[in-house]
């Protein structure tokens, strides 16, 4: 599948115009700005192509080993990618009204078995989002990839591009059907569980994405004992210790956000009431890297493209670790690679954090 890469830098006008540059004809472009230039970006990519959908995103950027903050990515499909692209709207309060127009632009591409996957980014909302998408993707065989804005300004609201406009309370979404080979997602997990103790989510407020209580106590009571973490150290150990959510052989991560006076702890993932939960703890995260890419290599014959979702918490941890530039230059090593800094991670019916998930393009 070909593929376009375009990176520019500098004052708005002049990144547009070089990320841009010898993109001629595509099906479709997606795009990643700093919040400050996205709606100038996304107006100058709307008037450069009228006629060729456009989604884009904000965060930090990573293209073919290149971490980029300020700079504007753009990836450019062509026409061995059949694409239908659209919008959700009102994500807060009913994103199932969009259900028919999304049922609509799948069948504008004829999904097929292995070929198809949808890409999305979303203001928030995800537990609803994810069940919107996957009443209409699962039946079809179609996977989903995708993530949460991150890296507004305080005092700003989270937006995505769609067609030159920019949306609030929405997604922005892309379906891809890929006409020369395969196309598949992958999920990274660089935790483990630190013990065979399971506890039980007994108390929750799904709203706030709180969990009260595990097994009957307080849940910062329960996490403080088990992994000997005094309760106002908890939020700060999330790099080292997040909590995760089994589902059957699966474990999905969900982050904690705050501490609340009453023992309750607030999460980025929702928590559901007689949720399985693991407390994790971080494993040899360079080793399972490796093995993540050589299991997308056996799978995966002559790669085009890597499209990856990558948490803010990774990025932070690999920061930290001084490894977020060897961790791109490797994925780049799979080939073309562009990936996006998110607050929360989408994969199939699934909202996870801490997570890096990726679509994979022959």
């Amino acid at each position: 599948m070909r593929t376009f890469v375009g990176i520019g830098k500098g004052e708005t006008a002049s990144a547009v115009d070089s990320a841009v540059n010898g993109l001629v004809s595509p099906s479709m472009i997606l795009f990643i700005t700093p919040y400050e230039a996205v709606e100038e970006t996304a107006s100058m990519i709307y008037e450069r192509f009228p006629d060729v959908p456009s989604i884009g995103t904000i965060g930090t950027k990573v293209a073919n080993g290149v971490v980029e903050e300020q700079e504007i990515v753009v990836l450019g499909l062509y026409e061995d990618a059949k694409v239908s692209c659209g919008v959700i709207c009102n994500l807060s309060s009913c994103p199932v009204v969009s259900v028919k127009e999304l049922e609509g632009k799948i069948q504008e591409v004829s999904p097929g078995q292995d070929n198809t996957v949808c890409i999305e980014f979303c203001t928030g909302y995800e537990e609803r989002l994810v069940t919107t998408f996957h009443a209409c993707l699962e039946t079809k065989g179609i996977q989903l990839a995708g993530g949460t804005v991150f890296g507004v300004p305080e005092g700003k609201e989270a937006v995505v591009a769609y067609n030159g406009r920019l949306y609030e309370d929405s997604c922005v979404y892309a379906i891809i059907k890929n006409t020369v080979g395969k196309v598949k997602v992958f999920k990274e997990n660089i935790y483990k569980k630190s013990s065979q103790i399971s506890h039980v989510a007994t108390k929750v407020d799904v709203n706030s994405k709180t969990l009260l209580e595990l097994d009957g106590k307080p849940a910062a009571a329960v996490y403080s004992q088990e992994l000997n973490v005094p309760k106002e150290k908890i939020i700060d150990n999330v790099l080292k210790n997040p909590m995760g959510r089994v589902v059957g052989e699966q474990v999905f991560i969900s982050s904690m956000k705050s501490l609340k006076n009453n023992g309750a702890l607030e999460n980025f993932k929702r928590i559901n009431k007689n949720d399985c939960i693991y407390f994790l703890e971080l494993g040899d995260y360079r080793e399972i890297e490796a093995e993540t890419r050589n299991m997308i290599c056996e799978e995966m014959k002559e790669i085009s493209l890597v499209l990856s979702v990558d948490c803010i918490y990774r990025y932070l941890l690999y920061e930290q670790e001084n490894y977020f530039t060897t961790y791109a230059e490797d994925m780049a090593s799979l080939g073309t690679h562009i990936g996006v800094v998110t607050g929360g991670e989408q994969f199939n019916n699934q909202h996870v954090n801490q997570t890096m998930v990726c679509a994979v393009f022959e």
